[in-house]
């Protein structure tokens, strides 16, 4: 029997909370234990898994040793269990076993897995939840399947489909660990199969499972049912699929030029190749920079300018209701739509000819100095305890940390045990959500209270 509908005290936002700390309990315990490690690992403390885990469970990809070299082959599954775990949720875990073994969710527990799907409402739950795990499986499958074509040749049979399955879990979860050495994915830099298959399995887990629905309505309203023009059948997107893919693409095609022109003469990095293989390069770092945390780049060779952009991009993110973090597409999309809608003195902010509530406004505008707070507040703190390091490197450590990315400027290893509490916090604060995290502990009843306007001068 689980104990879903027993897990009933606190509010919605706290449960997620708890899910998380007990599934971060657990896999650290399990990771710390010897039959986990491999033979000729170096000498580890359980606060060192215990950083790890966070990072899995949070989907983050910060470590302070490579995975390859302490974890054996059982460690290494428990390791991709826990960034899938991460990626999809607890909550939705205990689901899905509770619908399997036709067990009734209750209407606390269905309002906890609403929230932990990010749904509007709870209507058609479980059918959802199942098109969830169908999506998630399918496109880690395929991604798997692609990596072998190149794996199997380079590393054998087992190794290599091993090596695969693990890859494909950690991208479409945008965990960003991998087992294949210490140096991330900078020796398939040039490899088209990898980078690209990688980057698909990224974007996505980053664009959300509501979009991914809508994406197959088309497709069988144009292919099976109704055939018809394809852009009638777009028609069909919901407004926030098309929120979420307008503003992906923007930041996708930006991001790329943007990061090739910075790098375009630097000899460290895109110097010296072809165009084909330059916007490859800077393609992939866009997409990973989105919450994936690989790398293909060391960010010790890359132009300040280009650190600048990418800490841009990671704070952004990838869209609500996916494995990614960040502040997301849709709240960045918002943000600039209301300074649109204040340029053009409109009393509302629209999008596609409908009015985007006030209520997603505020939230928005919270979530975005929740954010940047938390950062400055870590970014302050880290700033005190490692003073032996690079100021730019630590900012770099905290937008990645918070924004569940996981590259670093090679200074995660470095830090200190207080430095590595701080990066904690942040993982788990950024994976979790900052509305959920800030409600956990502040959870209160709408007010509907009205009082007198008054106007104050902004300059």
């Amino acid at each position: 029997m689980f104990p879903f509908n027993k897990f009933s005290a606190g509010s919605v936002t706290q449960k997620l909370t708890v899910s998380f700390l007990t599934v971060i309990l657990v896999g650290s315990l399990l990771l710390s234990l010897p039959f986990s490690h491999s033979a000729n690992a170096p000498t580890t403390t359980y606060f060192d898994h215990l950083f790890t885990t966070v990072s899995m469970v949070c989907v983050t990809g910060l470590s302070v040793f490579p995975i390859s070299e302490v974890y054996n082959s059982l460690g290494q599954f428990i390791a991709m269990i826990l960034m899938q775990i991460g990626g999809l949720g607890i909550v939705t875990l205990i689901a899905i076993s509770m619908f399997v073994l036709h067990q009734r969710l209750g209407l606390s527990a269905r309002s906890l897995l609403q929230s932990a799907l990010s749904r509007p409402d709870n209507t058609d739950l479980q059918q959802y939840l199942f098109n969830v795990y169908k999506i998630s499986l399918v496109i880690e499958g395929m991604t798997a399947l692609i990596l072998m074509f190149d794996f199997i040749p380079r590393f054998g049979v087992q190794s290599g489909i091993f090596n695969s399955l693990f890859l494909a879990v950690s991208a479409f979860c945008n965990a960003g660990f991998d087992n294949l050495g210490t140096s991330s994915l900078k020796d398939f830099m040039l490899n088209p199969l990898i980078n690209f298959t990688v980057a698909f399995a990224i974007i996505s887990g980053g664009l959300g499972f509501s979009v991914w629905f809508d994406l197959f309505q088309i497709f069988n309203d144009f292919v099976k049912e109704k055939p018809r023009r394809l852009k009638a059948s777009f028609r069909l997107l919901s407004n926030q699929s098309r929120l979420i893919l307008y503003t992906t693409a923007i930041f996708l095609s930006a991001g790329t030029l943007l990061s090739w022109l910075t790098e375009l003469r630097n000899p460290n990095t895109l110097a010296g190749y072809n165009a084909f293989q330059q916007f490859m390069i800077s393609f992939f770092q866009t997409v990973t920079m989105r919450t994936a945390g690989f790398s293909t780049l060391s960010f010790l060779d890359t132009e300040a300018a280009t650190n600048f952009l990418y800490m841009l991009q990671m704070a952004v993110g990838g869209a609500p209701g996916g494995t990614a973090g960040g502040i997301k597409v849709t709240t960045a999309a918002i943000i600039f739509l209301l300074f649109k809608s204040e340029l053009a003195g409109q009393s509302d902010v629209t999008f596609r000819h409908r009015v985007i509530h006030n209520k997603t406004i505020k939230q928005t505008l919270t979530i975005l100095i929740f954010f940047f707070v938390l950062a400055a507040s870590g970014y302050f703190l880290l700033l005190l305890s490692e003073r032996h390091l690079s100021p730019t490197a630590l900012l770099f450590e905290v937008i990645s940390a918070i924004a569940t990315v996981g590259v670093s400027m090679d200074v995660t290893p470095a830090l200190s045990s207080v430095g590595r509490c701080i990066i904690i916090l942040l993982m788990f604060t950024g994976r979790v959500g900052p509305i959920t995290v800030l409600l956990s502990f502040l959870q209160k009843k709408e007010k509907a209270v009205h009082y007198t306007p008054t106007d104050i001068s902004l300059g």
